[in-house]
């Protein structure tokens, strides 16, 4: 089976997890795509415990797993957008690199964009029970409602790990510090549909979150009037033809 899927990871701080959630990936998407169909790109960003150590024994157990690691600590969207430059396929599934995400739900994930039509650009996560302290989920919830209210990108759960995206249509976009927020518009932005699929969320059991309630609310709004400013700007040409 031809390579399909690229799964990418963003792993900071997290060496109590990177394992198990290489291993869970693997056996997931062996089932659905075989042991050939898929590789897995996790990207350390510079992590200050044994994470990417731990990564790169994880090689001899998981042979779809590739390691990429930062010179610097630059952010999750600065990850991400590693991990799909060095990507091989092109389809392109982002799962969090601290457990919360079901690999079971990326697979899906990906299926159900490998047979949509060239329309769809993304299929977004939106956390079903999610997994979080009142407070998280509150705050969460606030900078959700502005955000899509403002933006009218139709997405509930901007912030879920779990996103599945043509390569291609990633590439397009402009790229700045949390991106991974904003894919549902931006990917709009583009011309493509963005399908919302529900899926599982799970406690975490090992690290600590990289943000406190108010700096989620600060990282998840500090960009809205720049992607509303790039909405905005766009003259789209329509058809293109070459004679």
């Amino acid at each position: 089976m031809p390579l399909t899927v690229s799964v990418v990871v963003p792993v900071y701080n997290e060496e109590g997890a990177a394992v198990q959630v290489a291993t869970e990936i693997a056996e997931a998407f062996t089932a659905v795509f075989g042991a050939d169909g898929f590789e897995i790109v996790m990207v350390d960003d510079r992590s200050t415990d044994n994470s990417y150590a731990r990564l790169l024994e994880t090689k001899t157990l998981v042979p779809q797993l590739r390691v990429l690691r930062h010179e610097k600590n630059s952010g999750k969207s600065a990850a991400i957008r590693s991990g799909v430059f060095a990507a091989r396929s092109g389809i392109i599934v982002t799962v969090d690199g601290d457990g919360q995400n079901p690999p079971a739900d990326a697979a899906r994930m990906a299926s159900i964009l490998d047979k949509a039509g060239p329309e769809v650009g993304l299929v977004a996560g939106q956390r079903q029970n999610r997994q979080d302290t009142a407070s998280k989920k509150w705050a969460s919830r606030w900078a959700n409602g502005i955000r899509k209210s403002l933006l009218n990108d139709n997405c509930d759960d901007t912030a879920c790990g779990l996103k599945a995206i043509r390569r291609d249509v990633f590439l397009r976009l402009p790229f700045f510090d949390q991106l991974h927020r904003y894919l549902p518009a931006l990917v709009n932005r583009e011309g493509y549909r963005t399908l919302i699929e529900p899926v599982g969320d799970r406690l975490r059991t090992t690290g600590q979150s990289k943000y406190t309630n108010i700096g989620r609310l600060a990282v998840a709004l500090s960009d809205l009037p720049g992607v509303m400013w790039l909405n905005s700007r766009l003259r789209k040409p329509g058809k293109v033809s070459e004679g």
